[in-house]
């Protein structure tokens, strides 16, 4: 059996996120206007299969949804750019160190971004 393997990927979001949520505009004092609103999140599938589940607002089996309402609502399309340097990972804690830490280092950069 293949292992699994995580991968991390970052989804556009439409700028009304920053004027329409306040806890993502708390989250980015840093944002300017100029550059993109972001999310970042990591995955098990591939981050063309999990863009589909948050647009849809994906419910597992057990009844819990496991979309991001951010992404769900606002966001518009994949920013291969922006991941596709980071190669899969089979261990779920390093690739959620990953995650945060290519999420704060785009808000290093300016962007807004949204991670969990």
């Amino acid at each position: 059996m293949s292992k699994t393997q995580y991968r991390i990927y970052v989804v556009e979001l439409s700028k009304r996120v920053f004027t329409e949520n306040r806890r993502f505009r708390e989250a980015n004092p840093q944002f300017n206007g100029v550059l993109e609103c972001l999310y970042v999140g990591m995955t098990s599938k591939t981050p063309k299969e999990r863009f589909a589940q948050h647009k849809t607002g994906y419910i597992n089996k057990k009844g819990h949804k496991l979309s991001s309402n951010i992404v769900q609502k606002y966001g518009t399309y994949l920013r291969p750019s922006l991941y596709n340097h980071i190669k899969p990972m089979d261990n779920r804690t390093e690739a959620l160190k990953m995650e945060r830490q290519l999420a704060l280092e785009l808000r290093r950069k300016r962007y807004a971004v949204w991670f969990n």
